[in-house]
Formats: structure tokens, C-alpha cells, sequence
């Protein structure tokens, strides 16, 4: 079962100029015009570096290496959030598919997707873009 939290307010209310001249173009369309990076191509699908994975935008902690797994999708993919992780999913029928959105409880950008196909204990896998992630690398993981 999807998770529910109370929806934060965005600490980090930006105009789109300020967005756009802070981001790169590509994490640009991906965390503020909900877009997605092609599988298999984004920095972290593959990494097992270990650390905390933070937002892009604004460094809110989302997940930790502890948690990532490899899904096969392509995409970097969490069994869980890291404590307060991201915001309360929702839905998202766009591109003619039925998923669940996932966002930035700190600033609203867009992350990636929440599926209930993961691995035990919650059952739950978050796909999240790379270009919406920045590894602060750790030894250990947390």
C-alpha cells in the first residue's frame, strides 16, 4: 500500500526564471516540467556508491544507498524513503499510464514515480530521475 503523508508547503517558492537559471535544461524539464530521463542513461541507475541521495533543487534528503536496488528498469530505484523523504504521492495519468507521482516535500520538484512491485519490507519501488538527484557520498551508506 502506497504510503500517505501530510502535504507540506514548499519552502523554496522560486519564479520559473529563478528555477531555470540555477538548473541545467535537462534537470530543468525533469523537476519542474515533470519530464523523465531516458532509462539507463541517468548518473545513479547503476551506482552503488554509498550515501544519501538529496534533491536537486533544493538538498532535502530522499533516500539513502541502503535502500537503493537494482529494479531493471533503468531508472534508480529505492525500496523506501530516507525518515521524512519525499512528499505524499500522487496520482499521474499522464502520457496515457496510470502512476504515482513523487515530489519534493521541500520544494515541490518533481522525482520520479511509486510502484508497488518492490522489495520486502514495504513492498514499495520509488524510480526516481537522476538529473532530480545528487549523491552526497558517505562511507556506509547513512
Amino acid at each position: 500500500m502506497l504510503p500517505t503523508r501530510k502535504e507540506a508547503t514548499p519552502k523554496h517558492d522560486k519564479s520559473d526564471d529563478e528555477w531555470c537559471s540555477e538548473l541545467t535544461p535537462e534537470q530543468y524539464y525533469v523537476c519542474r516540467e515533470k519530464g523523465t530521463e531516458r532509462p539507463f542513461t541517468g548518473e545513479y541507475w547503476n551506482s552503488k556508491t554509498p550515501g544519501i541521495y538529496r534533491c536537486i533543487c533544493c538538498g532535502e534528503p530522499l533516500f539513502s544507498s541502503t535502500t537503493k536496488f537494482d529494479s531493471g528498469s533503468g531508472w534508480p530505484a529505492s525500496s523506501s524513503p530516507w525518515r521524512r523523504g519525499p512528499s505524499r504521492p500522487r496520482p499521474d495519468t499522464s502520457r496515457g499510464m496510470e502512476r504515482t507521482e513523487v515530489t519534493c516535500r521541500n520544494c515541490g520538484a518533481h522525482l520520479g514515480h511509486v510502484f508497488e512491485d518492490g522489495l520486502a519490507p514495504t513492498g514499495l519501488r520509488y524510480c526516481m530521475n537522476s538529473t532530480a538527484l545528487k549523491l552526497e557520498a558517505k562511507d556506509g551508506g547513512d
